[in-house]
């Protein structure tokens, strides 16, 4: 596992990902590679309730080493609203082999969007 030099990177990308949790069960939204020689500098985390009725819930977790580190526990997010997570005051690096998962309450009803960098 080869980090990248954060003072001085060769290559910084700026990414926006959409993932609709379409389950129930503890989904993958975003991982960073083992062996990709890059670091994820997560500067957002926004949850959308696209559901117009009915309030969800949400659970963000980082996994590392097959252990989940909760960033967000079994938040609640209204009908038609969205809840930040984390913002470019909060960001966060994710290092070679570890990534982030998303939980909802309810099918169909969250879209998660994440804002990062890929540092190389």
């Amino acid at each position: 596992m080869t980090a990248p030099n954060l003072k001085n990177p060769s290559i910084i990308t700026g990414i926006t990902t959409v993932v609709g949790l379409g389950t129930t069960a503890v989904t993958g939204i975003l991982t960073n590679t083992a062996g990709s020689n890059s670091v994820l500098k997560i500067n957002s985390i926004f949850c959308a309730n696209v559901d117009g009725e009915n309030p969800a819930d949400i659970s963000i977790s980082i996994i590392r080493n097959s252990t989940d580190y909760h960033l967000a526990k079994t938040i609640t997010v209204p009908a038609d609203a969205t809840q930040i997570i984390s913002t470019k005051d909060t960001y966060f690096y994710l290092e070679e082999g570890v990534g982030i998962r998303a939980r909802a309450s309810a099918a169909d009803a969250l879209d998660v969007v994440i804002g990062y960098e890929v540092i190389e």
